[in-house]
Formats: C-alpha cells, sequence, structure tokens
C-alpha cells in the first residue's frame, strides 16, 4: 500500500522531478505531462500546485542560485577578503559537478536573455542575491567581486561543455587554476 504524500511532500517532489526536466530541456522545451507523469500525478495537479510552467521554471531556477548562494556563503564560514573568495571558490567549483544546479542556473540565463522580460527580472534577482553575498562576505571592492564572479562564468562555461574531456591545448589552458594573488593587480583604476 502507498503512503500518501503531504502536500508538501509532493511540492519538493515535483521540484525535483522539474529541475531535472528543466535543466534538461529548458523553458520551451521541457514538459509539464513529464513532469506530472514521472510524480505520478495530472498536470492539472501541477498547474494547481505552481500556477504556470513558468512559474515552476522560475522557482527552480531560483532554487539552483540559492543552493549556490548558500554553500559559497557557509565555504567562507566567518573569513572575509581574499581568504573568504578562495573558500567560496573552492566551493562553487565543487558544486559545479552538480550538473541540474550548473544547467539550472544556465537555462534562466539563456530564457532571459532570449527576451522574457519576467524571466529575465526573476532572474536577475536570483543572480543579485548572489553578487550581494559574496560583496558582503568577502567585503572587497565591486571591481574585485565583479572579476571573482567573472571567473565563475568561465567556470560555467567549462563545466557546461565537460572541457575536462577536451584533450586541446585550449581547453587546458581555460582549466587552468586561478592562483593566490590573482586579483592584486585589479583595481578601480584598471576596470571600470
Amino acid at each position: 500500500m502507498a503512503t500518501r504524500m503531504s502536500g508538501r511532500e509532493r511540492r519538493v517532489q515535483i521540484l525535483g522531478i522539474a529541475e531535472e526536466e528543466f535543466a534538461a530541456a529548458g523553458l520551451s522545451g521541457a514538459s509539464t505531462e513529464t513532469i506530472a507523469r514521472r510524480a505520478g500525478i495530472t498536470q492539472a495537479y501541477v498547474f494547481r500546485l505552481f500556477g504556470t510552467k513558468k512559474l515552476l521554471f522560475l522557482e527552480c531556477v531560483d532554487a539552483a542560485f540559492e543552493r549556490m548562494r548558500l554553500a559559497m556563503v557557509a565555504a567562507a564560514g566567518g573569513a572575509s577578503g581574499i581568504e573568504a573568495l578562495t573558500a567560496m571558490g573552492q566551493e562553487y567549483n565543487a558544486m559545479l559537478a552538480d550538473r541540474t544546479t550548473l544547467l539550472l542556473q544556465l537555462q534562466g540565463t539563456a530564457a532571459a536573455a532570449a527576451g522574457d522580460g519576467e524571466v529575465r527580472d526573476a532572474v536577475r534577482a536570483s543572480f543579485a542575491r548572489l553578487w550581494q553575498s559574496v560583496a558582503d562576505t568577502a567585503q572587497l571592492d565591486p571591481v574585485t567581486v565583479k572579476a571573482f564572479l567573472a571567473f565563475g562564468m568561465l567556470l560555467n562555461t567549462s563545466a557546461a561543455l565537460d572541457l575536462a574531456e577536451v584533450d586541446e591545448p585550449w581547453s587546458h589552458q581555460a582549466r587552468t587554476r586561478i592562483q593566490p594573488g590573482l586579483f592584486t593587480h585589479i583595481t578601480t583604476e584598471t576596470n571600470r
């Protein structure tokens, strides 16, 4: 006899399935019918819980950004400055192994870039919270925070393209580790 799920448990189940589907296929390509079938419920129930496919997508994308944000802040512990960036960067790099979280962030950004204002605003808010958490934790100038997050975007691209599987000089260069002292040459005068 199957155990009946509470509304909260069902919601968590659907979000987990939806994250996998949206990570793989994006907002346009994912199917709420497939999400419902995998959850063993009706498509109407998905809509009753989340309203629309887009709202479900946005909740999944925001959750991916939030997982990353919370993990990075936790990794920094009580550190600030370059020590905080180092710890957050190591955690971020480790979390890229979670393809669902990585791809949800990229799918959200791609949908925003495709011109959907509602998606753009929601993804912008998720990215803003990530940015502000890094800035507040590190307590460094905006240019250093920007450089740090720019390297994060390169890590996203490298992970999404599975560059670790490519044995070419350019892919080795793209995967080079960031060395201590990298940010010392960056000032507000060198990057505005």
